[in-house]
C-alpha cells in the first residue's frame, strides 16, 4: 500500500475491482504456466518499524513532521503518527551481504534519531512500546492519509467492533472502536526470493520453521503494562484485525490475521486463490492497467489490484510478486519476527530465518510427509506465548524443548546452508553466534523485559517502571549491544517523577472495590475495614458506574442516631453520592486535582466509553507530594 488511495469501498467500487483482481490472478497464472518468473537468483530484503517517543518515553505522534525532515524515499508512514517505516536496499546473498544490510539498517535508525530529535522525540526498537496506553489509540493519532482512513473505515464496515482478550501472567479484555490497535505493532520484516517451481517446498519450509525461530527472538511480552505472551503482538495482531463476528460461533471462519491451514501443495496461486476465495475485498483503488493486456503485448504487469489485496490479508509468512530489473518475482515475506531488541540481534534473526529455510529445504525434500501441518502450527502458538521456554514438535514425530532443537539441529542446518552461498564465513559466524548466544544464555528480549520489571517491583509507579524499561532499551540499542548482554533497567532510567504523573491514566488504581448498588452497607463498611480503603464504587451489573460511597458517608450515617443493626442493613443505593465526578484515563493531573478541589471530593473514578476502569484518590497524589517536598528542600 505505497501509494495513497482515495476511499473506495462502495460497492459498485468494489466489484469493479474484483474484476482487475481476478484478472491479476489469471495474469500470474499465465507468467507461472510460461515460466516468466525470475529463477536462479536468490536476493533477501527488509522492513524495519519505528516507534517513536518523547521526553518522557511515551508514544510521540510526530511522524509526519519527522519524514518530512528525512524526505527520502526509503522512509514511509504507518498506520500511526507516532510509526515508521524504512524499506532497505534487496541484496544478492553473497559476500559481506549480512553486514552490508547491517550497516545501511544502523545508518537509517541514525537518521530517523536525528530527525526525531529536532522535534523533542527519539525512537525505539520494540515489538510493543510498554508505555503505550489505549487513549494513545484514538483516531487523532491516525497518520493523516487517505488510505488509513479507507482502511479504518472498511475494516468497521465489515466487522463489530474490535476486541481483545489475551491471557498471560495477566488477563488483557478490552473493546476498541476502530483499526488503531494494529499500531501497537512493530516488526523487522525479512524477504527472500524464491523461484516459481521451488515456491511451494520453501514456503512449507518457513511455516514449518518460524515456530522454533521465533521462539528464540521474542520481545513483546507488554501490553498496556500487562504481562501476557512472550510474543504478545502474534495475539494482538489477529485479534486486532478481526472482522469476524461472536454471533458466528457455528459457522468455521478463517481470521485475516494467520498462519494458515495446512500445506501448500503446489503453486503459491494457490494462497491467493484461497485469499480471494475466503475473503472479501475491504478496499478499492483505480486500477489502470489490464494485466492480460499487459502480457498480450509482451509486458511485465504490476499485478496492482493483487498486490493491494494481498496487503489486507496478513499471513506471517506472506507470498509477494515484484518485479525487479523489468524481471517478475516472487518472496517469501517473514512478518511474524519483532522489532529490536537490538539492530544486531534483528540481523542475526535475518541471517538465522534465511539459513534455516535454506538448510531445511535442502535437507528435508519430504518435509510435509515427515512433520503434521498442526505440529508447525502449534509450534508457532507455543512460543508466541512461551518463547524459548515452549515445548517443540520436530520430524518424524520427535519433540523437545524449543532450546534444543535450535542449538543442535537448526543452527547447524543454517551454517551448513549458508556456507554452499559466496558469503563470506565471518559474516554467518558472527550473526549465527549472536543466536547461539542468546539461546544458551536463555535471555530473549521478552524475558530482558520481564526480569527488569521484577527488580523494579515495589520501585515507583507502574508508569515509571515502564518508562525505565522503554529508556533502558534505547539506551543499550545505541551501545549495539546483543540483547544477551544487556543489564536490567532501572527506575533512575525513568526520566524523573513528573513524565510519569502527566496524566490519570499512568497512576490510577485499576484493581477495584465495587459493589452492586442494591448491597448492604455493612458489606462496603467491612471491604474499606478488610481492604484499607476510604472509598467503594457502585457499578451495575454491565460495569457501568452508578454511584460511589466514601468512607465520609458511613459515618455521617452512623451520625444520624440510627442503631449500628439499622445502619448497616439498609441498601447502599440510600447513601451513595449518585452521579459523581469522574475523570477520563487522559485526564491531565493538574485537571483531575482541580475538579476534586472545585467539587470537593476526595476520589476520582476514572471511566471510558460508559465504563469504569479505574480510581484516583488523594492518596495517589502522595508521591507527587514527596518528590515535590523533597526537590523544594534540596533547593532551600
Amino acid at each position: 500500500m505505497g501509494v495513497d488511495l482515495k476511499p473506495q469501498t462502495s460497492p459498485e467500487a468494489i466489484r469493479v475491482f474484483t474484476r482487475a483482481l481476478l484478472r491479476d490472478l489469471q495474469a500470474l497464472e499465465r507468467l507461472l504456466a510460461d515460466g516468466r518468473i525470475e529463477s536462479g537468483v536468490r536476493r533477501f530484503g527488509a522492513e524495519q518499524e519505528f516507534f517513536l517517543v518523547d521526553e518522557a518515553w511515551r508514544p510521540a505522534p510526530v511522524a509526519v513532521q519527522v519524514l518530512d525532515e528525512l524526505d527520502d524515499e526509503p522512509f514511509t508512514t504507518e498506520l500511526a503518527r507516532f510509526n515508521l517505516e524504512a524499506n532497505l536496499s534487496p541484496r544478492l546473498l553473497e559476500g559481506s551481504c549480512f553486514s552490508d544490510m547491517h550497516a545501511e539498517l544502523d545508518s537509517y535508525v541514525t537518521r530517523v534519531r536525528d530527525a526525531a530529535r529536532l522535534h523533542n522525540s527519539e525512537a525505539v526498537l520494540t515489538g510493543i512500546l510498554p508505555t503505550l496506553t489505549k487513549s494513545d489509540l484514538s483516531l487523532d493519532n491516525i497518520t493523516p492519509r487517505e488510505r488509513y482512513y479507507a482502511l479504518n473505515e472498511a475494516m468497521n464496515q465489515a466487522g463489530s467492533g474490535f476486541r481483545l482478550r489475551i491471557r498471560g501472567t495477566d488477563e488483557l479484555m478490552i473493546q476498541h472502536d476502530s483499526v488503531m490497535l494494529e499500531a501497537c505493532n512493530t516488526s523487522a520484516q525479512v524477504h527472500l526470493q524464491v523461484s516459481a517451481d521451488e515456491f511451494a517446498h520453501f514456503y512449507n519450509v518457513a511455516q514449518a520453521v518460524t515456530g522454533p525461530i521465533l521462539a528464540a527472538s521474542v520481545n513483546s511480552p507488554l501490553l498496556f503494562g500487562r504481562r501476557l505472551w512472550a510474543e504478545t503482538r502474534i495475539a494482538l495482531f489477529q485479534q486486532s484485525l478481526d472482522t469476524r463476528g461472536a454471533d458466528l460461533h457455528m459457522r468455521e471462519m478463517s481470521p485475516r490475521v494467520r498462519f494458515g491451514g495446512s500445506w501448500l501443495e503446489k503453486s503459491v496461486t494457490e494462497l491467493f486463490q484461497e485469499d480471494i476465495a475466503t475473503f472479501r475485498v475491504l478496499l478499492a483503488m483505480d486500477v489502470e492497467e489490464d494485466a492480460l493486456e499487459v502480457l498480450d503485448a509482451g509486458g511485465v504487469p504490476r499485478l496492482n489490484a493483487l498486490q493491494l489485496f494481498n496487503g489486507t490479508v496478513y499471513r506471517w509468512n506472506r507470498p509477494c510478486y515484484g518485479i525487479s530489473k523489468g524481471k517478475p518475482h516472487l518472496r517469501i515475506e517473514c512478518r511474524a519476527l519483532p522489532a529490536g531488541p537490538s539492530t544486531l540481534d534483528e540481523m542475526a534473526n535475518t541471517v538465522f530465518w534465511i539459513g534455516t529455510v535454506l538448510g531445511v529445504a535442502e535437507a528435508v525434500p519430504d518435509l510435509t510427509e515427515r512433520l503434521e501441518f498442526d505440529d508447525a502450527k502449534a509450534n508457532f502458538l507455543a512460543a508466541s506465548r512461551l518463547g524459548l521456554r515452549a515445548g517443540m514438535a520436530w520430524l518424524d514425530g520427535k519433540s523437545g524443548p524449543a532450546d534444543r532443537l535450535i542449538l543442535d539441529t537448526l543452527l547447524p542446518f543454517a551454517a551448513d546452508a549458508l556456507s554452499r552461498y559466496p558469503v563470506y564465513k565471518t559474516e554467518v559466524d558472527r550473526y549465527l553466534g549472536v543466536i547461539e548466544e542468546r539461546v544458551s544464555a536463555g535471555v530473549t528480549g521478552a524475558s530482558w523485559a520481564i526480569r527488569s520489571l521484577s527488580n523494579l517491583k515495589g520501585a515507583g509507579t507502574k508508569g515509571e517502571q515502564l518508562a525505565a524499561l522503554t529508556s533502558a532499551t534505547v539506551r543499550q540499542q545505541k551501545k549495539g549491544l546483543p540483547v544477551a548482554r544487556w543489564e536490567p533497567a532501572e527506575l533512575s532510567e525513568a526520566g524523573g517523577w513528573k513524565h510519569n504523573y502527566m496524566r490519570v491514566e499512568q497512576y490510577m488504581t485499576t484493581s477495584l472495590t465495587t459493589v452492586n448498588q442494591d448491597e448492604l452497607v455493612e458489606l462496603v463498611a467491612y471491604l474499606m475495614h478488610v481492604r484499607q480503603i476510604r472509598h467503594v464504587l457502585i457499578e451495575d451489573n454491565e460495569h457501568r458506574l452508578v454511584g460511589i460511597v466514601s468512607y465520609r458517608s458511613i459515618l455521617r450515617l452512623m451520625a444520624e442516631g440510627r442503631t449500628q443493626a439499622e445502619a448497616e442493613s439498609i441498601p447502599v443505593s440510600e447513601i451513595m453520592e449518585r452521579s459523581p465526578v469522574t475523570a477520563s484515563p487522559d485526564t491531565t493531573t493538574l485537571e483531575a486535582i482541580n475538579r476534586m478541589r472545585s467539587n470537593r471530593v476526595s476520589a476520582l473514578p476514572v471511566v471510558q466509553d460508559g465504563q469504569l476502569v479505574g480510581l484516583v484518590s488523594e492518596t495517589d497524589f502522595m508521591p507527587m507530594a514527596y518528590h515535590l517536598l523533597e526537590e523544594r528542600l534540596q533547593e532551600d
